[in-house]
């Protein structure tokens, strides 16, 4: 404790804006100026995604920037960027940041956007743009993460007045850009450069914290003040993700059952009592999908495009995909898929021991790639079924939709899932989840459009699987079903709508 007092001594000391306790007045829709938007994230579609995250980023900034709002995108310039993006223009000068001791200097470039579309930045420096990772390599994360997502947010703050001047609210996606409202309330409080913004923190998985040894606040260039147990401090362990909670003015995750369930001892990832005091701070606010590239009746990738009104081509596309993978052509018994990074989130153990995939009365097709023990007992399956189940370990977009309109349901049956996207995927093609009653699954799928079970449990999973097998016996109750699904709107107007107002309250409390 000693040598981390000296060290707190050779830094200036910057008090904490005290957090938010006042109630904030209810979301009205009414008379406030359209806001100008700045989102920062470690990742963002095409360019660099691990996960739903960063289509997530992308498409709600898209339905803002339709809406009218001005919509700026910030995120790393990752080294994959550069063959996916092309022609990338100069947005900024270099110009020096200082994180902690150290200085770097850093640029911005961006994407040529057409009139109406979300401009992309992208903070250029070499601890992103050599690496061929986002976050680590070889199932390692890169042992400087904290220090390269604190100079992403330092950076990404300091450029604003030059490529967003207009800017009213930062929306931070998770713990990457954690830091950014952190730093606008302490280190950056008082420079007069910086322009002054609501924040809004959204949080997509709370089980991606940023967690680091104390001696980090120092390499962050943060005040030792910070490190208590209302800001930082988690078990003796610096927490980014805890800091970029304590002070932004609204935290959003992405769907109302998980903003109620991180809450929970069992369902917040260790951080319930922080997201318990927020209070009315916390929102939750449901994902959506593009709805137009999730589209069967217009799919460029289907071998046949259907529509509730005809059917026969998801027919086609079920024929196309058993031949695909080699399973006998049965019309006659169910065909459920599943699409998903193998990983212990996903329920892939759950699966696995569940008995399902040894069913006789229906086919299985896995597509994902993630974890080798998962790869593995997948693989092995399928060679010991090859007429009943077809296994595709790596992504391919052709293949993802594919996969969702040939089948009949699809697996999801995640240990937990703040809000999910291939539920709302599979059922605009008709094809209906089996899911666990959890996070955005319960809020996207009902008993008529797909097949929910709890407990978490194999036996659960079982019985669901079970449900639906009966249930596709009976055709026209099924195609009703299907239709049902298919009518379902999950498109962003709602949630974007919604965020509109969650920035009016964060401009109420926002200092």
């Amino acid at each position: 404790m000693t040598s981390i007092m000296a060290r707190a001594a050779t830094w200036v000391r910057v008090s904490p804006t005290p957090v938010h306790h006042t109630r904030p007045r209810p979301l009205n829709r009414h008379g406030s100026p359209s806001p100008s938007v700045v989102h920062l994230a470690g990742e963002c579609a095409p360019f660099a995604r691990t996960g739903g995250l960063g289509e997530v980023v992308r498409t709600l900034a898209e339905a803002q920037a339709a809406s009218g709002m001005s919509v700026s995108i910030i995120m790393p310039l990752y080294g994959v960027i550069r063959g996916i993006a092309g022609d990338l223009a100069p947005a900024t000068e270099s110009f020096a940041v200082r994180v902690g001791s150290r200085q770097e200097r850093v640029r911005l470039l961006r994407t040529q956007a057409r009139a109406g579309e979300p401009v992309t930045f992208f903070v250029d420096h070499p601890t992103f743009s050599t690496r061929p990772g986002l976050y680590g390599e070889g199932g390692e994360d890169y042992s400087d993460n904290a220090f390269r997502f604190a100079l992403f947010s330092i950076a990404a703050l300091t450029a604003l007045p030059q490529i967003a001047p207009d800017a009213s609210v930062l929306h931070a996606h998770d713990w990457h850009a954690a830091l950014a409202p952190v730093y606008l309330r302490t280190v950056l409080r008082n420079d007069p450069t910086i322009p002054r913004l609501s924040t809004v923190l959204s949080v997509h998985n709370a089980g991606f914290q940023g967690q680091y040894s104390p001696g980090v606040m120092s390499e962050l260039g943060l005040s030792w003040d910070l490190y208590n147990w209302r800001h930082f401090e988690w078990y003796g362990r610096v927490n980014v993700l805890k800091g970029g909670l304590t002070f932004a003015d609204v935290v959003t995750t992405v769907s109302p059952t998980h903003a109620r369930e991180l809450r929970t001892t069992l369902g917040g990832f260790g951080l319930h009592e922080t997201f318990a005091s927020l209070g009315d701070r916390l929102v939750g606010v449901l994902n959506g999908i593009d709805q137009h590239t999730w589209d069967p009746a217009t799919d460029p990738h289907l071998p046949a495009q259907f529509s509730t009104s005809s059917l026969s081509g998801k027919r086609a596309c079920k024929a196309a995909l058993q031949r695909a993978f080699r399973l006998a052509p049965r019309p006659d018994v169910p065909l459920f898929a599943l699409c998903a990074r193998l990983v212990a989130q996903k329920g892939i153990d759950t699966l696995l021991d569940s008995g399902v995939l040894d069913r006789g009365d229906a086919q299985f097709i896995l597509l994902g790639e993630g974890d080798a023990q998962y790869m593995s007992a997948l693989a092995m399956r399928a060679m010991t079924a090859p007429g009943s189940i077809g296994v595709q370990l790596d992504f391919s977009d052709r293949m993802e939709h594919l996969l969702l309109a040939g089948a009949d349901a699809c697996l999801v049956p995640s240990v937990y899932e703040p809000c999910g996207l291939t539920q709302m995927r599979a059922q605009r093609y008709g094809t209906l989840p089996v899911a666990h009653r959890v996070g955005g699954l319960a809020d996207t799928i009902d008993e008529e459009t797909g097949f929910l079970f709890a407990p978490h449990t194999p036996a659960a999973l079982a019985g669901a699987v079970e449900r639906a097998v009966t249930a596709y016996a009976e055709e026209s109750h099924w195609t009703a079903r299907m239709r049902e699904a298919m009518h379902k709107d999950f498109g962003w107007a709602h949630s974007a709508a919604t965020y509109r107002e969650v920035y009016r309250r964060a401009g109420v409390l926002s200092p």
